[in-house]
């Protein structure tokens, strides 16, 4: 690749994965169905988690986890936003600026949350990082799922939020943006910020601050979505949201040696404009998508407040006993993978016969195991 000595290591990880999910290279199993005989070969997924292949199943085993924790209330939407002139920043600090937005907005929701002139309880928040827009540029916010109220401060009773009002969104923002600016100005004074390019004078003190000077007078904007219409909505879009990747591959339309055609939001249009095309030559669509790979070991989604996982079962537990709601059985475990896709020809289960390694290729089955003519799918 012409430009490999311009990525990172853990970019060009994400690009090898992806090139080899699914294929030889991650070797794989040769499965036949234990009723009609028909068979298929499965090849290793890489499970990387930037892969847009590979994140259905682990969506969906997160969701099964998460769906005991899901209360008889309201939930709302909330999302927080850096502005343009700290996404900059934090584009060349993302352990750090990412990790100071997740403590930011959870401790200004539950700060806000807790006073009594608003709603005076302790709640709790699934928190999601996205870093992109919806055409691949850099865009950095939290998405936040929280539930319609919270436990009283000394927990004996639930204090449930207004039906379509959790919190003044202006208040939120102010207090965002305060608890914010404040901290990543305590992070510059201890040199654990580095600037590179065009940014690199902001090593400065002085230059630090007057950039951003602008951002302090600035509105910083948080948006609140109503509630959800009910629990199975909730998992509906956390199913969306949470191991969403920079571009999932149903809205690629066309893509060859010349360019990349995919579909995205224009959020400055209104109605059928909104639905846009856009076409990039296939390097300008590589470096934006890997704008998005995230540091090793950086969690991208957190949990805070009642559902934070030092306390969440006990709080959930006090949460369903004070709301006078039946705590749901425990789970089944699964006999079988979730990824395991049943016979296409009859439904039934799939048995795994045979397995072979990377870079090989699996010996041809029984012709007694096969359909007459059947081919691997």
């Amino acid at each position: 690749m012409a430009q490999a000595s311009h990525l990172s290591l853990a970019q060009l990880k994400v690009m090898s994965a992806i090139e080899n999910c699914r294929t030889a290279a991650l070797g794989g199993h040769v499965e036949a169905c234990e009723d009609c005989g028909h068979w298929r070969i499965a090849y290793n997924s890489c499970r990387n988690r930037h892969c847009p292949r590979c994140q259905g199943t682990a969506a969906r085993t997160w969701l099964a986890e998460r769906e005991a924790d899901l209360l008889p209330v309201g939930y709302f939407h909330v999302v927080f936003t850096l502005p343009t002139e700290v996404a900059d920043i934090a584009f060349q600090n993302k352990a750090v600026v990412y990790d100071l937005l997740f403590r930011a907005a959870s401790e200004t929701m539950m700060t806000i949350a807790a006073d009594p002139k608003h709603l005076g309880a302790r709640i709790g928040i699934t928190a999601v990082l996205h870093t992109w827009g919806s055409a691949m540029t850099h865009h950095p916010h939290v998405h936040m799922i929280v539930p319609g109220g919270g436990l009283a401060l000394d927990g004996q009773r639930w204090i449930s939020s207004r039906p379509a009002f959790l919190l003044p969104v202006r208040v939120l923002g102010a207090l965002f943006r305060r608890l914010f600016l404040t901290r990543l100005i305590e992070l510059h004074g201890a040199g654990r910020l580095a600037f590179f390019g065009t940014n690199t004078g902001l090593a400065d003190r002085h230059l630090f601050r007057r950039h951003l000077a602008p951002v302090r007078k600035k509105r910083w904007v948080v948006y609140a979505k109503p509630p959800f219409a009910g629990p199975e909505a909730v998992l509906a879009y956390l199913s969306r949201y949470t191991h969403r990747v920079a571009i999932s591959n149903r809205r690629l339309i066309a893509f060859d040696k010349t360019g990349v055609t995919f579909c995205y939001n224009d959020y400055r249009r209104d109605g059928p404009e909104r639905q846009r095309v856009m076409t990039l030559a296939p390097h300008e669509f590589i470096r934006r998508f890997l704008l998005h790979v995230l540091p090793r070991g950086f969690h991208r989604i957190r949990h805070y407040g009642l559902l934070a996982s030092s306390a969440r079962k006990a709080s959930i537990a006090r949460a369903r006993e004070l709301l006078a709601v039946v705590s749901p059985p425990e789970p089944v475990e699964e006999l079988e993978p979730l990824d395991r896709l049943p016979c296409p020809c009859c439904g039934g289960r799939m048995a795994i016969i045979e397995i072979f390694e990377r870079w090989s290729q699996p010996r041809a089955p029984p012709h007694a195991s096969a359909p007459t003519g059947g081919t691997p799918s």
